[in-house]
């Protein structure tokens, strides 16, 4: 039999191993970490009616098919969140999950298209207590592979280091001399952000959205500055880029979302979690609109999820690319450097 990627070789694989071992070593103490903060640790279901609905995810689909023959159509979830609220809405307070998701068109040094997120969700807690929990996830990563500084393509972090807490607003002025609120107000003015973007050196298309040109900017200029010497909170997002948090109670433009970064990796994601069930829909049906209108497919809207939703209490949720922090901690480069059997990719071999 002739290999079809460079990833099944036991050479490789025996290069992998040190990585490996960081890998197994990282999630025990994770586990423990989190046993002591009195989490449940959960299991979600993969297949879901729906994927999510958020307009630039890409699912892998598939079909259920009945003992008579009836098939019908499935995904692979892209993350479990819905599973998780509707896990809060049932009453557990604190849950925390290790889960292989799946996200289509996602392959690069730090994506792949199988990978797992640990999420966890904490129901009746600020979400800056999550800013508190990420700062200790680095702590626990770093003193189990005696790590204590990162590296990733030039760049490097102290992970014990207390955190950074960047507005977004003020990462953009900074670092691309953007005045950002400028182009929300009173809503997302896509002219200001092109002029400006423009202005900056991001090149983008001619039906590139606001939403799309803010996440060029984002990738080009922001994202490589952050995460240096100290691990960086990019916190309160604009709402039009925080499709399932909520609104911020002194400002609507933006959003209680936050991301985690070191050495210019994005490592985590987390959120306020919106609970207002019409202003959810409305943000599920805009997003799949749009998916519609440049020709991509519109994911269902669970119903099931919304309803579930209306009974969850208030709540702070977050997902921590577990692969991403093993990397870091461990030294690798790539992220099937990290990962037991990667996906093979076809055009690879």
């Amino acid at each position: 039999m002739t290999a079809r990627s460079p990833h099944w070789s036991p050479h490789v694989y025996a290069d992998r191993q040190p990585f490996l071992r960081g890998r197994v070593a990282i999630a025990a103490a994770l586990r423990r970490h989190f046993d002591a903060q009195g989490f449940m640790e959960v299991e979600t279901p993969i297949l879901q009616v729906s994927p999510g609905n958020e307009e630039h995810l890409e699912a892998f689909a598939t079909g259920l098919v009945g003992p008579e023959g009836a098939e019908t159509r499935l995904y692979l979830h892209t993350s479990p969140e819905f599973a998780m609220k509707a896990l809060l809405a049932a009453g557990e307070r604190r849950i925390v999950t290790f889960a292989r998701v799946f996200r289509n068109r996602e392959r690069s040094a730090t994506h792949h298209p199988e990978f797992t997120l640990l999420e966890w969700y904490r129901a009746e807690e600020p979400y800056a207590t999550l800013m508190e929990d990420c700062a200790a996830l680095l702590h626990v990563a770093a003193a189990t592979t005696g790590s204590h500084l990162w590296h990733h393509r030039g760049r490097s972090c102290d992970p014990s280091a207390e955190p950074e807490r960047l507005g977004v607003a003020e990462a953009f002025r900074r670092h691309a001399g953007i005045d950002l609120p400028a182009t929300l107000r009173p809503a997302p003015d896509r002219d200001a952000l092109a002029k400006a973007a423009r202005a900056t050196g991001v090149g983008f298309g001619a039906d590139d959205t606001w939403s799309d040109i803010f996440s060029r900017v984002l990738v080009e200029r922001i994202e490589p500055q952050l995460g240096l010497g100290r691990p960086t909170i990019l916190d309160r997002y604009p709402a039009p880029e925080a499709a399932l948090a909520r609104p911020c109670p002194d400002d609507p433009r933006v959003a209680e979302r936050f991301e985690l970064y070191a050495c210019g990796v994005e490592l985590a994601n987390g959120f306020g979690e919106l609970t207002d069930v019409p202003e959810q829909r409305r943000r599920f049906e805009a997003a799949m609109a749009a998916r519609r209108a440049r020709g991509a497919e519109a994911y269902p809207i669970d119903e099931d999820f919304l309803a579930a939703l209306g009974r969850m209490p208030a709540a702070s949720g977050i997902a921590l690319g577990f692969d991403r922090l093993v990397m870091l901690a461990t030294g690798a480069t790539r992220i099937e450097q990290v990962l037991w059997l990667p996906v093979v990719d076809p055009a690879a071999g």
